[in-house]
């Protein structure tokens, strides 16, 4: 359902017990709310689920770029208010944990836990230039000019060559995104720089990475971890940057572990 907020018409799907604790997913770059399909199955009987396009993507409306993190985080809790829930869970993927850590910052009282997925806190110079690079291709060939090497980076060279559901799921979100959203939200990951503030953050956490994801690698979940007072940290191997979908069981397991556990 689209709904009008304050600052944006937002897509959403809510499913789930309404009396269930709330569970906010937030996706990819590129892509949109049905990155989280491989964990609907898990989550639906436990959480009252709300999964969104940001800003730019799937079925929600698309600004002219760019976009800020600090935009995309309000968006989240424009979107929670006009549902009238005060509290959640979240869980982000790439972009999307890079908006969780903008709510934990900005916005700590709306969270219960917080799951980060192949995500980073800081992009480095080369990143920024990456990331350029991909927005001037989106500019002069469309998403077409991106896929393949997205999907390239996105898993690993097992997971692509075999060509499942997942790998054709991705391709098709890739190719449905509006240029003009993929480029407001890349010049949102250009601003990425919440690392040194990450200490102030006390809701429970857990970070979750693909063992062998080349964009947001370990590394940079291990920065997340040493920086977030308490956090756990989970490496999934036989994974890459997608982690929830080439190792949907092994992350379904997690999260739902996390998300249940008692305080």
């Amino acid at each position: 359902m689209r709904i009008r907020t304050a600052t944006l018409e937002t897509n959403c799907e809510v499913s789930g017990p309404r009396d269930a604790p709330a569970l906010l997913l937030s996706h990819a770059l590129g892509t949109s709310l049905n990155l989280w399909d491989p964990q609907m199955a898990a989550l639906e009987s436990r959480f009252r689920v709300v999964r969104y396009d940001i800003r730019g993507h799937g079925e929600s409306a698309v600004p002219p770029a760019p976009y800020t993190l600090a935009e995309l985080a309000a968006d989240a809790v424009a979107l929670l208010d006009r549902l009238e829930i005060g509290r959640v869970s979240f869980a982000g993927v790439s972009l999307g944990g890079m908006i969780g850590q903008e709510l934990a910052l900005r916005h700590p009282g709306r969270l219960e836990r917080l799951v980060l997925c192949d995500t980073s806190a800081r992009i480095p110079p080369e990143g920024v230039q990456a990331v350029r690079e991909r927005i001037a291709l989106a500019r002069s060939g469309g998403m077409a000019a991106l896929v393949e090497a997205t999907l390239a980076r996105w898993f690993t060279p097992r997971f692509l060559a075999a060509e499942g559901p997942g790998v054709a799921l991705i391709r098709q979100l890739v190719l449905r995104t509006p240029v003009e959203g993929f480029i407001g939200c890349a010049e949102a990951i250009c601003g990425l720089n919440l690392l040194d503030a990450l200490p102030a953050v006390r809701v429970p956490t857990l970070v979750v990475v693909g063992e062998e994801d080349p964009g947001t690698p370990v590394a940079a979940a291990q920065a997340i971890h040493a920086a977030i007072p308490g956090s756990r940290l989970e490496v999934i191997p036989s994974a890459s940057h997608l982690a929830n979908v080439e190792q949907a069981a092994r992350f379904n397991r997690l999260l739902v572990d996390f998300l249940t556990a008692a305080p």
